[in-house]
């Protein structure tokens, strides 16, 4: 069926006009050159509502609901690096199934708009050759160096917004991990861990410190652990923040120890990839 041209504003005014001036609708019709079930509807709805004008449409719900527009809203604002399919990723595991399109059109709504991230992250010249500096100089450590190494870093797993934060004790870890005597702690020069009460402590319990480069998570195989976390605990679907916890808690105890030993076991060839690009971030 072909679609009808839609009648001008002046025109159904008009058909008003000769309505309140006691013309039948057939009249109408006739005069104006418009169907009599046409001149009717417009009657119809000048009673019902005093006005011609297109009235507004209801149209088909939103998929995503107003709580869902808020997270991806936060997410977004929080880490503008945040992509559609990571969005689209964490609407499913909250029960909601939209496309990327979708993502974009609603965030669009929300005044967000898209960018594209540089090709290659923006590191400063001495940062690049710090670590072009730290791979030459580790490239031929033996495998047992690095499993002598006490890996830390931070993340967050967040449950809509609301942080979930764990932390562990530097020696208990040591203890439990059963490290060989004379191991090596990294950090990534956080503010926190270069402060001059964390040095001094460092320097008297004779802790060794592996000289770290900056701007660096590439490098450190603890990253890979928490993207499988991660992937773990948001299969599990946690409803609170008491359950996200506890989530998190078991998931960790069951990651395999296998994991861990084969980051290690292949790290030269996170050092041999930072030479080949020439001192800058890798995938890892």
């Amino acid at each position: 069926m072909t679609k009808t041209k839609e009648l001008s504003k002046d025109t159904r005014n008009k058909i008003v006009d000769l309505h309140q001036a006691g013309k039948t609708e057939s009249a109408i019709g006739k005069q104006l050159g418009v169907k009599k079930s046409t001149v009717g509807a417009i009657i119809r709805k000048w009673k019902t509502y005093k006005t011609t004008d297109n009235l507004p449409r209801s149209g088909a719900p939103r998929k995503i609901s107003p709580r869902g527009v808020k997270m991806i809203t936060r997410t977004v604002s929080k880490n503008p690096r945040t992509t559609r399919g990571d969005l689209v990723n964490d609407l499913q595991r909250a029960g909601t199934k939209v496309t990327k399109a979708t993502i974009s059109n609603t965030l669009r709504r929300q005044g967000l708009k898209s960018c594209s991230a540089r090709r290659v992250p923006l590191l400063k010249p001495v940062c690049v050759r710090a670590r072009l500096k730290f791979a030459r100089e580790h490239l031929d450590d033996p495998e047992e160096d690095w499993e002598n190494v006490i890996w830390s870093d931070e993340t967050k797993i967040e449950l809509f917004g609301k942080n979930s934060t764990c932390r562990e004790n530097l020696l208990p870890s040591a203890r439990a991990l059963k490290m060989k005597r004379g191991w090596v702690f990294q950090h990534d020069n956080d503010p926190k861990h270069t402060a001059r009460a964390m040095k001094e402590w460092l320097r008297k319990k004779h802790f060794k410190v592996l000289e770290w480069p900056s701007q660096s998570p590439d490098l450190n195989p603890i990253e890979n652990l928490w993207r499988e976390l991660k992937i773990r605990v948001a299969q599990r679907q946690p409803q609170n923040i008491t359950a996200l916890e506890e989530i998190c808690m078991e998931e960790r105890a069951k990651l395999p120890a296998t994991v861990c030993k084969n980051l290690v076991a292949t790290y030269r060839k996170r050092l041999t990839s930072v030479i080949a690009n020439k001192g800058y971030i890798t995938k890892y």
